[in-house]
């Protein structure tokens, strides 16, 4: 079975003989380009009509194709108000990785308790040592977005999994921007491989709360070297 692309990864999508491209998904790969490029800011209006003109195409393919960039997280909406480019302040990283330690700490102590199959999380350390070697920002991010996921996945708590991917999801897109704009942003993330490393092997070893505590504290590290590594962006 094809392994299926995350989010971040996902570009202009093909389907059957004479490989049919989606205008939709065509236009969100531009619009994405503009969000990676730093043409479209964080926290920016997209203004529908603007992107139409310029993109020579109908106002509802624009609407079409930021609907799909909702989706991967890239763009945030609220009711009855205008599409934005994701956004988070200081006070909203502080409290997302507040949220990511409490349930990934609880991943990784059931997926210790129910000595859960890790293979996943060790092909997505490959994948982002790949990347990192590549200097492919968004190939690693795809890779450690998966990491967390299937963190997740493999705690067997659907519930968990659902809310972890809520938050997630957007949150690595706004991620995805913002490492962008940093000088060999890719290889600022190699001194993390040891620590992701660490948390599946801390869940191998089967002590429970030695993986939550464990994976609350690596997670802790994590938020201070994003700000680090963020504080080099313009």
């Amino acid at each position: 079975m094809p392994k299926k692309k995350n989010p971040i990864q996902r570009g202009v999508k093909a389907q059957g003989p004479g490989t049919t491209i989606f205008l939709k998904e065509t236009l969100a790969e531009k619009l994405r380009d503009q969000i990676m490029r730093g043409n479209l800011t964080p926290g920016q209006r997209i203004i529908e009509s603007r992107w139409a003109r310029q993109f020579d195409v109908a106002q509802i393919s624009i609407r079409e194709a930021i609907n799909l960039l909702i989706a991967d997280g890239f763009v945030a909406k609220a009711t009855g108000r205008s599409a934005r480019v994701v956004h988070f302040s200081h006070d909203d990283i502080a409290q997302i990785y507040e949220m990511r330690a409490a349930l990934e700490g609880l991943a990784a102590r059931l997926a210790a308790e129910r000595k859960a199959e890790l293979s996943s999380l060790q092909a997505s350390i490959a994948e982002m040592r790949q990347a990192i070697a590549r200097g492919d920002i968004r190939a690693l991010l795809g890779a450690d977005l998966r990491f967390h996921m299937e963190l997740c996945r493999v705690s067997g708590n659907h519930r968990l999994y659902v809310h972890a991917r809520s938050l997630l999801i957007p949150f690595f897109a706004f991620i995805a921007v913002r490492a962008t704009q940093v000088q060999d942003g890719a290889r600022a993330w190699k001194k993390d491989l040891t620590r992701h490393q660490r948390i599946v092997d801390v869940i191998h070893e089967g002590d429970p709360l030695a993986a939550e505590f464990s994976v609350r504290a690596i997670l802790q590290h994590f938020v201070c070297r994003a700000e680090a590594i963020w504080g080099q962006a313009p």
